[in-house]
């Protein structure tokens, strides 16, 4: 079934800034001829960024070198920018820590947050959390998103701060009245927690727009609520979506989920084969139900050919991971030589392993074994045991059996 996995776990990451795409041809012939700095600075930025028609490094480079070292501040931010990546030069941490110092002591926020994490990661400079949380708290003073959303997370940890949820609370909410999509879903997650009614709403809103904004995890969570119909009417296409949104960035749940919105016909005709592409994509990232699943697919022969010893395969990656239904299945194909030699021990181990984490079918499978002594030495006892387990959960031959041998209510 569908699954959502929620997390109050903070995610420690940088926002990535969506620059527009530049198709002003004039607007490039001018900035390379004339002296305005503030153009040479722009087109710099938005050229080594990639998002120029020609993606010209070298001009950029020249441009936005000539404009830092008029004093542009952001020309400075971006050239030290140049240098990090190494876009169009060779990378030089010491060369961006220069050019990102001279930002900073004209007080440009985006270069006092790049400097503080050049400080936190010791690129260029000997490390120091001091000056990089100093250099943080004075990014996220003047404004710099990023170092807002980091500031708070800081205080949700406790890193060279007191812990304290109010103070992050705080500072993600700055972060997020920008836009800033991790904080959107920072701040979301906290207001979840807290379960205040007008808070609850809040947090909707902060997902839809994280999610608008590329947010994988706050994709999944839009899907979630159109699929169950949580805080919005059910719908299966807008449910579909978001998944697919999310899972073409390469998130295991979202894969799973629009897989299973394949196979079930869920917004989306049904088709196997996709479905199939998807448990796939998802059971490569080590998701133990899209392995299972997949196995059940080359099982039954569902959007690819029928494949026993590939069905073995899935199901027993799955197993492996303690996943019961996997771990029936395998003892099962061990027992019947499906795909491998047939095993009756194996076969028992791996039931066993389903029975104790209380699978029905293994319980009761497990207890027939003892009962016959296949894959196992002959015991009553430890049969009567696993058919009242599976009894107590309802199987009913397991009661038939336990009512003839007179042992129902023993």
């Amino acid at each position: 079934m569908i699954r959502l996995k929620k997390t109050l776990n903070i995610i420690h990451k940088m926002a990535s800034k969506h620059l527009p795409i530049m198709n002003d041809k004039d607007f490039v012939e001018n900035a390379d001829e004339g002296g305005d700095d503030e153009a040479q600075s722009n087109f710099g930025g938005v050229s080594y960024s990639g998002y120029n028609v020609n993606k010209d490094n070298k001009s950029a480079f020249k441009c936005c070198r000539k404009a830092a070292e008029d004093g542009d501040a952001k020309a400075q931010n971006n050239l030290g920018d140049i240098y990090y990546k190494g876009q169009g030069v060779i990378k030089d941490y010491n060369e961006a820590f220069k050019w990102y110092r001279k930002a900073t002591e004209q007080g440009n926020a985006d270069a006092q947050y790049n400097l503080a994490m050049m400080y936190y990661k010791g690129e260029g400079v000997v490390k120091s959390y001091k000056e990089a949380s100093e250099l943080i708290r004075k990014a996220a003073e003047h404004g710099c998103a990023n170092a807002q959303f980091n500031l708070g997370q800081r205080y949700i940890r406790g890193e060279g701060v007191e812990k304290d949820p109010k103070g992050a609370v705080n500072w993600f909410r700055k972060a997020a009245e920008q836009g800033h999509a991790d904080a959107e879903y920072n701040l979301a997650m906290i207001y979840y927690d807290k379960g205040v009614i007008n808070e609850y709403e809040e947090a909707s809103k902060l997902i839809r727009n994280a999610a608008e904004q590329g947010h994988p995890k706050a994709q999944i969570i839009l899907a979630e609520s159109y699929h169950r119909g949580e805080e919005v009417n059910k719908d299966y296409k807008e449910a579909f979506k978001w998944y697919q949104k999310a899972a073409e960035q390469g998130k295991a749940v979202a894969q799973y989920n629009l897989a299973n919105m394949y196979y079930l016909g869920e917004g989306v005709r049904k088709r196997y084969k996709e479905a199939v592409t998807w448990y796939r994509k998802a059971a490569e990232q080590g998701d133990e139900i899209a392995q299972f699943n997949l196995g059940g697919m080359y099982y039954r022969g569902e959007g690819v050919i029928k494949d026993y010893k590939e069905s073995v395969k899935w199901y027993e990656k799955s197993a492996e991971q303690g996943f019961a239904k996997a771990q029936f299945n395998l003892g099962c194909m061990y027992q019947k030589g499906k795909g491998l030699a047939k095993d009756k021990k194996e076969a028992a181990k791996w039931i066993k392993k389903a029975a104790v984490q209380g699978n029905v079918r293994a319980q009761f499978a497990l207890a027939t074994m003892y009962y016959k002594g296949k894959g196992v030495s002959k015991d009553h006892n430890e049969s009567v045991k696993w058919y009242r387990k599976a009894a107590e959960q309802g199987h009913a031959k397991a009661q038939a059996i336990l009512y003839e041998l007179g042992k129902l209510h023993a």
